[in-house]
């Protein structure tokens, strides 16, 4: 609670109401300083809305990662590690290409991509999954909350990020530079290609605490360089084993992932449905191809994580982009949370093939991740105590 203390005076000083918000000028909001000042205004009406146990004595806090210190860092890492090496959860021979932890989580999502992404699901899925993989890192004794990654502050120079600048208190460094000319995007329900050009690396990670993992599942749906072709695994489920790669690109950073773009996302839609679209890209909704924040994100990292949905957690710095998106989300929910606690979809990908509603009295299934199976209702406040209990600074 200490540190929430000084965050409350500054929030109280900003705005008194969590449902009418401040007028910024162009330079807060290309600055950061509309974001901050809603995660604020966010911070001060969750504090009407705890619950469960949940109390603001007792309240986690999830925090950016340049603001954890060295030794939190370096702590996150070894338990990173940890499940790296932690055994398979599945049974032998269950997911023949699973022989960590590690891999059990990329392969739950890999599984499910067509049931949690462009779904009602998204939101609250990736909320829970992020939320378990937290608990796994704590049973691997890291002492903080899981952090997320500010992609505002690093739009100039992802490869100099303190995640991605391959110092030992970051998740790595960018690929090795390989010349490519780039991807051709077919976005699901877009009706013209994406063009974007290449990152500044393309190759293995070489360089930090993750330069020497290897992954094994799939490829699914990887796209080809200069091609609007992709390639995959014959079987996404066997041992295809190879390095982590990125493609660090700091055009798609600053295209669909600044200050600007997450702003305007929290305020910008009043219903989950448009939040949720406009955050993922979905071509059903715009007259033109985009990433959205999400997309943005994770093909800022390019590689085969960052490029193929399917299998994004294989890179680590999956669940600190994740942590952003839930971290966008709650500030989102937060402005107005009486009535943002609904579900927007269907329960396959577009609709694809076609399927009933979501509701927020369906469950989450993320086994054997997680035995529990919470229903969508219950993990829509962060801090109602069950399961939840943090806020974002």
């Amino acid at each position: 609670m200490m540190l929430l203390k000084p965050i409350l005076c500054l929030t109280a000083a900003l705005s008194a109401s969590a449902t009418i918000l401040p007028s910024w000028d162009q330079l807060a909001v290309d600055s950061g300083l509309a974001l901050a000042g809603l995660n604020g205004i966010a911070l001060l009406s969750a504090l009407g809305n705890f619950g469960g146990g949940c109390t603001p004595a007792n309240v986690k806090i999830r925090q950016e990662w340049r603001t954890l210190a060295p030794t939190q860092r370096k702590n996150y890492i070894s338990a990173a590690k940890c499940i790296i090496a932690s055994g398979s959860l599945f049974t032998a021979g269950q997911v023949p290409g699973s022989f960590s932890l590690f891999d059990d989580f990329v392969w739950v999502h890999l599984n499910q991509t067509l049931n949690i992404h462009l779904t009602g699901t998204f939101l609250t899925w990736h909320r829970y999954y992020i939320h378990v993989y937290e608990q796994k890192l704590k049973a691997c004794g890291y002492t903080g909350n899981l952090p997320y990654w500010e992609w505002g502050l690093d739009v100039n120079s992802p490869r100099d990020s303190p995640i991605f600048d391959g110092s030992d208190t970051s998740l790595g460094s960018d690929g090795a530079a390989v010349s490519h000319p780039g991807l051709q995007l077919q976005l699901p329900a877009a009706t013209s290609v994406l063009p974007l050009p290449p990152g500044t690396g393309g190759g293995c990670v070489y360089k930090g605490p993750f330069k020497d993992i290897t992954l094994h599942l799939g490829p699914v749906a990887l796209p080809i360089y200069g091609s609007l072709n992709f390639t995959s695994a014959a079987n996404p489920s066997l041992n295809n084993p190879r390095c982590l790669k990125r493609d660090l690109n700091p055009y798609v950073l600053k295209r669909y992932s600044s200050f600007r773009n997450t702003t305007d996302l929290i305020t910008g839609y009043n219903t989950v449905e448009l939040f949720q679209a406009i955050m993922q890209g979905d071509g059903r909704y715009l007259t033109y191809p985009s990433l959205g924040v999400h997309g943005g994100g994770h093909f800022t990292m390019g590689g085969d994580p960052g490029a193929d949905p399917f299998i994004s957690p294989n890179d680590p710095a999956f669940f600190l982009h994740h942590g952003q998106i839930d971290r966008v989300f709650w500030i989102w929910q937060m402005l107005d949370f009486a009535n943002r606690q609904g579900v927007s979809g269907t329960n396959t990908f577009l609709n694809f093939p076609p399927s009933a509603n979501t509701t927020v009295n369906d469950l989450i299934d993320i086994a054997p991740l997680s035995t529990d199976k919470p229903q969508i209702k219950s993990l829509m406040n962060t801090v109602g105590g069950t399961p939840f209990c943090y806020v974002y600074i």
